[in-house]
């Protein structure tokens, strides 16, 4: 029996203005259809885990939202954390909760937030990631590098599993240099780390107490009062104590030391959708390269003229007309409050903006 589990959390700031604190990147339809990322993730791990199946951990300002948009799920399955604890947390509360109904359950935990091109493709990979999780292993998807790419986490591959598709995870790497990235890829031995887990739940619930006790303990606590009548008082007590750890940090880098993890490789057009220039690349343009995205926020189509310009990424969200003349290599994102305009490659730095309005107090921007 397969669970998904998808942490929905974050802000997304390097897709601000569009993107914000409270309606953060993965409720919007960054997809190319009306589809929001958090629909469409749902969407393509239905082959595999049923709506009743479909868990999903976000925060306390995001639930209505994203209770509105999966209107399938059953209500107990949005988990609402009462505040941000990074990813360990929220995963491992959605492994106690399964595990309370299923003891040796599957899981498998997606972010909200990335974008699959062949979601057939992704499909069987995740059946393969599955069979090695059955029998005991942890776990991880890793994408075969296109480019050496500095944006990334990466993992070091060891040798086959019987044969393959499975190979052992040597060890976990950090964002790299340019230069350590091209070696990397050079070699043929490292894959992406794009965030995505499989295991079996009590598996991974044993390998959080061994290497993080407290908040094995506290998340047990959480779990043993879970449907109860005092699931609320806990959940509030034991929350704000838990460690904020990424799962990474927390379990599998320790896990692979130990020989407990594994990768299968998959090629099926993953993004993560980290900033406005990706977007232009990844979701279709043009003739003349400029990509314009989908509706405004009254639902209507997007009112945009743009005359002898070329790769453009034009975000109307106002219901505004944008019009551009006579420009190139630009970043365009109007919504109501505020209007961003940048060269393509600074859409990394887009971050620093809205660290500076968080320095000035503006936080109804943010």
């Amino acid at each position: 029996m397969f669970y998904t589990v998808i942490p929905a959390g974050g802000s997304g700031t390097r897709l601000w203005p569009l993107s914000r604190a409270g309606h953060p990147k993965f409720l919007h339809p960054l997809t190319g259809t009306d589809d929001s990322l958090l629909q469409a993730t749902v969407a393509r791990l239905e082959p595999l885990a049923p709506a009743e199946r479909t868990f999903v951990v976000t925060g306390v300002s995001h639930a209505a939202a994203v209770s509105r948009q999966l209107a399938g799920l059953p209500e107990s399955n949005i988990l609402v954390e009462p505040s941000p604890r990074d990813s360990c947390a929220a995963i491992a509360l959605a492994a106690a909760v399964i595990a309370r109904h299923e003891p040796e359950a599957v899981m498998g935990s997606f972010a909200a937030d990335h974008l699959i091109a062949d979601a057939e493709a992704y499909v069987e990979v995740l059946r393969s990631a599955i069979v090695g999780a059955e029998s005991g292993l942890l776990m991880t998807v890793g994408i075969t590098p296109t480019h050496p790419e500095t944006g990334y986490g990466y993992l070091q591959c060891g040798g086959d599993i019987d044969g393959g598709p499975l190979m052992r995870v040597e060890e976990f790497k950090e964002k790299p240099t340019f230069e350590v990235a091209e070696s990397y890829v050079s070699s043929g031995r490292y894959l992406w780390n794009a965030g995505m887990f499989v295991w079996r739940v009590d598996v991974f619930l044993a390998e959080l107490a061994r290497q993080q006790p407290q908040l094995a303990s506290g998340i047990s606590r959480i779990a043993a009062a879970w449907e109860t009548p005092e699931q609320e008082d806990v959940l509030g007590e034991v929350w704000p104590t838990l460690p904020r750890i990424s799962v990474d940090y927390a379990v599998m880098e320790g896990a692979a030391a130990a020989g407990q993890v594994a990768t299968v490789s998959g090629d099926f057009g993953w993004n993560d959708v980290g900033d406005f220039h990706t977007l232009g690349e990844v979701l279709t343009t043009d003739q003349a390269g400029n990509m314009v995205l989908g509706a405004d926020a009254s639902g209507e189509r997007p009112k945009v003229l743009i005359k002898d310009s070329s790769d453009l990424v034009v975000v109307p969200h106002s219901g505004r007309l944008v019009a551009a003349l006579g420009v190139r290599d630009l970043i365009v994102v109007d919504t109501d409050d505020a209007v961003l305009v940048c060269p393509r490659d600074r859409a990394q730095d887009v971050k620093q903006l809205v660290d500076e309005l968080k320095q000035r107090g503006e936080h109804a921007l943010v």
